[in-house]
């Protein structure tokens, strides 16, 4: 069937966040006395915070004691102080744009907070075209589990046939082919093509897809 809709990841797929994320996780831990280094965090990143706590000290949660602070901390890391400095990805707010003009219905999926999640598509500065939304609240499972793409996918109201998600992680992957979604994935998360061997295409970042699939855009104004 004929591409009706894409559900787009933001962290690593429309800002480059991945490391914030990873370094706001290690200094929450560090608040809270624990000593989780960065390249034990980074693989992770793409994973819901509520995955990612228990993967990294097992006897801790989100929902009480040191865990839920840590977590609580670094939400509070990323909205206070790495948001501000983040940076799209190369070609994102082109490709959203590109994107909308070939009439494709758009959605966000991320496992991000609303709050969190407003900022980083403002860092992405494609705040004013995606308004169509899911976030962590949505969904009572985050990725890697299929839940927030299911979400997507009932918002959306297409089969999964007629969609594809872009993301960069090896959950994202995950999470779309729980719900028979293909992902073209893109290389400026930080994860390399073997983790994203899954996907239906792999692209340095969106200006690569963009340069792909819509050359004759290539060069036009957003106006």
């Amino acid at each position: 069937m004929e591409l009706q809709g894409v559900i787009l990841d933001v962290d690593g797929t429309l800002v480059l966040s991945n490391d914030a994320h990873a370094q706001a996780w290690v200094e929450a831990f560090a608040d809270s006395g624990y000593e989780v280094p960065f390249e034990k965090v980074r693989p992770l990143i793409g994973m819901g915070g509520d995955k990612v706590l228990p993967k990294l000290v097992p006897e801790l949660n989100d929902e009480e004691g040191d865990g839920k602070k840590i977590s609580q901390r670094r939400k509070e890391l990323v909205i206070n102080h790495y948001a501000a400095n983040l940076k799209p990805t190369n070609g994102s707010r082109q490709l959203v744009l590109q994107m909308q003009r070939a009439g494709l219905k758009l959605i966000v999926a991320s496992s991000a907070t609303s709050e969190e999640l407003s900022l980083l598509l403002k860092a992405a500065q494609v705040d004013d075209l995606l308004t169509e939304t899911t976030s962590s609240s949505d969904a009572d499972n985050s990725k890697p589990a299929p839940d927030i793409v299911e979400v997507a996918l009932k918002k959306l109201d297409l089969p999964p046939s007629e969609v594809v998600m872009l993301g960069d992680t090896p959950y994202d992957i995950e999470a779309a082919g729980g719900c028979g979604v293909g992902v073209i994935a893109v290389r400026s998360g930080g994860f390399d093509d073997e983790q994203l061997k899954g996907a239906i295409g792999i692209y340095d970042d969106p200006a690569a897809l963009l340069a792909d699939y819509f050359r004759e855009t290539l060069g036009e104004d957003e106006a």
